[in-house]
């Protein structure tokens, strides 16, 4: 009888021990899974922000195989096809998520930017209308500004790039957008205005610096403008100044631009050495 009831015991205890190895290696392997979630939402960052854009269009197509209805994945293969500049590619991946569950406003508004880089205006315009007005983003309204400019209604696309300046701590890329809105319609003194903003927000922003060289060239203003520049830069900046000045007919302003654009060039300005020659032997 004892024995009876100490294999008894002993029988129980091992299920008891059984059960508990088993919930241990549950915990473990729930452990382990939420690490690897982690993990991978880790890799998909770093692959949507800082990978090489192929390498991470390849990541997430490989992933996608074993999770093709996770939208977070067909969102990183879209943002990483737009990122590798494969535009059409991307437009595709994109129109893919917003038809998925779980897909939100702002996958709206990437679906509009891939359109717009694919100049498809109609498109993007109405994929736009379709986001919420509480949706109330940098990019949604750097977007809604773009296709008012492409669609030349200036009062939509002047309120869309306020707004826009105002929601970013970085505004030199839209005023410099903004500035150029106003330098093709004319408005050259607002042109001016808004690349110098653009500059002083970041001084190293090239694009503008020409840009507000091109608008006070087209009021046959040659002179360059009061901004922090390095000799290269200068040399270039003149060159675009004589370029504005012979377009206008002050032909020999032109000339005499070049000619200190080359001087100032800290190496051969072989573009500048063009244009003077084909002036003075024109």
């Amino acid at each position: 009888m004892r024995q009876q009831f100490f294999l008894s015991a002993s029988l129980a205890g091992a299920l008891v021990l059984s059960a508990c190895a088993e919930k241990a290696d549950e915990t473990v392997e729930r452990a382990f899974q939420e690490v690897n979630v982690i993990d991978e939402s880790n890799l998909n960052d770093v692959m949507m922000t800082v990978a090489d854009p192929n390498e991470a269009v390849a990541h997430f197509q490989r992933t996608l195989k074993t999770g093709p209805d996770r939208i977070e994945l067909q969102r990183g293969l879209a943002y990483s096809l737009i990122r590798a500049k494969r535009t059409t590619e991307g437009t595709t991946a994109w129109k893919k998520v917003v038809s998925m569950k779980g897909a939100t406003s702002e996958d709206q508004v990437q679906l509009a930017g891939a359109l717009v880089r694919s100049g498809e205006w109609d498109a993007a315009k109405g994929i736009l209308d379709k986001v919420p007005p509480t949706h109330e983003t940098y990019e949604r309204y750097r977007l809604e500004a773009v296709v008012a400019d492409a669609n030349k209604d200036w009062k939509r696309a002047d309120s869309f790039y306020e707004i826009a300046t105002g929601l970013t701590t970085k505004p030199a890329k839209v005023m410099n957008n903004w500035g150029y809105s106003k330098l093709t319609r004319g408005d050259f003194t607002g042109a001016e205005r808004l690349f110098g903003e653009a500059i002083r927000q970041n001084p190293g922003l090239f694009t503008a610096k020409n840009n507000l060289v091109l608008a006070r060239g087209a009021q046959r203003n040659y002179t360059l403008p009061v901004i922090p520049l390095d000799q290269t830069e200068r040399a270039l900046l003149l060159h675009t100044l004589a370029l504005s000045a012979v377009k206008q007919g002050d032909v020999k302003v032109g000339e005499n631009l070049l000619r200190e654009a080359i001087d100032t060039h800290p190496q051969h300005f072989e573009e500048a050495s063009r244009s003077l020659a084909a002036l003075e032997n024109g």
